[in-house]
């Protein structure tokens, strides 16, 4: 049997900020040197204070995201946990729920997307795609984040829900301040509470139209979710909320992050991009999901151990707290052929840029993909030469791979 690893002893500590702020090619290096041991890897959350067990693998964080039983995501799967009254006020997201209440809770979800709502969803994708090319050429914007990879997702979800046009502004100010914690460092003082005032003012604003969805229900989400007779469940107005949340710093952020990474990535790839434009129908798709794994939009997640178990040889106790590096897991070399180089024909690609399955697999995975592939069409078929022209200005942050800024031209 194995005996456990530790990342300190290797040099490595995963859970310092200062790790976080180190660049790419040095974190990426320093989870290979993790990966040459099997199991889980032991280190101390600054945060918190409390050890915790890395899970760098591809097979751990399979294994452990496909037993739900044993690995909880109930507790919270962020560091820190939300507090008890912060989830009892805001609702509990779908991501910190457990079965039964998680497996209630998406099959709602899962009803209010009828065939008509996604044909819909469809075709707004296409015409927002359309839309923001045509603002490009005539704007000339130099910054591809706000012009572009924000706007798609952001705009799609408005839609997708039934957001008004007169209050889409108001709330990405408010998703932008109640999703600003997720970076370890952060640019100018920190405001104590406006995170959750920002939230709390956006679900009030989403359980308004819910009320008013209930007595007048129109062809959009929220009107599926508030009017939805699954087993006569439908969404109260903080389930409403905690889901608009959710799709907003979930959805927009890591839509929004990936198609930033994948401008960059092709730019400095010009043999792929050469590919990729000798026949987007063929590699569009291979591209989307080599753009997935390689820049992997959702660093970890968080899991608490039920009951004692062993994982890859090593013992972990009830209450112990596991991290799903997925970024980690998607440059595994005992899965993934010459894991660090960007190549959009790899197959097969078990990336987990979505999750490592089971009943938390990404709900949205689609809708990114998607998106992702009818963006980069019009791109790509009207404006060729579009390119970045200096590498990604990242956010410091052990839970996303978040792109504050990206410069580019055409």
């Amino acid at each position: 049997m194995a005996a456990p690893v530790d990342a300190a002893q290797r040099g490595i500590d995963l859970g310092d900020p200062a790790f976080w702020r180190l660049p790419e090619e040095s974190r990426y290096a320093a989870f290979a040197r993790l990966r040459e041991r099997s199991g889980p890897v032991g280190f101390t959350d600054r945060a918190t204070g409390r050890r915790c067990w890395a899970l760098v693998r591809h097979a751990d964080v399979t294994a452990a995201s496909r037993a739900p039983q044993v690995y909880l995501s109930g507790p919270g799967v962020t560091s820190p946990e939300p507090a008890r009254w912060v989830r009892a006020v805001f609702g509990d997201s779908m991501v910190n729920l457990d079965d039964p209440r998680h497996a209630d809770l998406r099959r709602v979800v899962g009803r209010a997307f009828t065939p008509r709502l996604l044909a819909k969803v469809g075709q707004d994708i296409a015409d927002i795609s359309a839309h923001l090319v045509d603002r490009l050429e005539h704007e000339r914007p130099t910054d591809f984040v706000t012009a572009v990879a924000a706007e798609l997702p952001y705009r799609v979800i408005c839609s997708m829900m039934g957001i008004p046009e007169a209050q889409r502004r108001r709330i990405l100010v408010r998703t932008d301040r109640a999703a600003a914690p997720a970076g370890v460092a952060r640019r100018g003082p920190r405001v104590p509470g406006r995170g959750l005032r920002a939230l709390a003012a956006m679900q009030l604003t989403v359980a308004a139209i819910g009320r008013e969805r209930r007595r007048e229900p129109t062809d959009d989400l929220i009107s599926a979710l508030v009017t939805a007779d699954v087993d006569g469940r439908r969404l109260g107005a903080r389930e409403l909320g905690a889901f608009f949340s959710l799709l907003l710093v979930a959805g927009v952020e890591t839509t929004r992050n990936a198609l930033a990474h994948g401008l960059h990535l092709l730019t400095v790839h010009p043999e792929q991009r050469a590919l990729l434009l000798s026949d987007l129908d063929a590699h569009l798709g291979g591209a989307v999901e080599e753009i997935v794994r390689h820049s992997t939009p959702i660093v970890q997640f968080r899991r608490t151990v039920a009951v004692d178990h062993r994982l890859a040889g090593t013992r972990l106790a009830a209450g112990d707290k596991v991290v799903l590096f997925y970024g980690s897991a998607n440059r595994d070399e005992a899965v993934f052929r010459d894991p660090d180089t960007f190549d959009i024909t790899r197959s097969p690609n078990p990336h987990l840029g979505f999750g490592g399955g089971g009943p938390h697999f990404c709900l949205g995975a689609h809708l990114a993909r998607q998106e992702m592939r009818t963006l980069l069409r019009e791109l790509l078929t009207r404006l060729p030469e579009i390119r970045s022209t200096a590498a990604p200005d990242l956010v410091p942050s052990s839970f996303d791979h978040r792109v504050r800024t990206l410069r580019f031209t055409f």
